[in-house]
């Protein structure tokens, strides 16, 4: 099922596609993750968008109040990862084509 290619984390996945309502994503999370963590994770797909909107690091940073390290490491997933950002925003219709 993932390219990770483990039982237990393909379960995890099921797990979290079967939560149905946004209430029921963040009690889940929220057993999962600290609050922080939780927002952190957050910010990432905001973060992927941006680019896609034509802003720069700086502007992004400025904006976003992210550092330059989470937007490094989420263009580098835009740049060479296998298209979860850019699948999940498609399909949240965000992404400019």
């Amino acid at each position: 099922m993932t390219h990770l290619n483990s039982e237990l984390i393909d379960r995890f996945y099921l797990a979290i596609l079967a939560l149905k309502t946004p209430e029921e994503c963040a009690v889940f999370f929220e057993g999962l993750r600290t609050v922080t963590e939780i927002q952190n994770m957050a910010q990432r797909p905001e973060v992927a968008q941006l680019p896609a909107d034509g802003r720069n690091y700086q502007e992004i940073t400025n904006g976003a109040g992210v550092s330059a390290a989470t937007i490094s490491r989420v263009n580098r997933c835009l740049r060479y990862g296998s298209g979860g950002y850019r699948l999940a925003l498609a399909r949240l219709g965000r992404e400019k084509r």
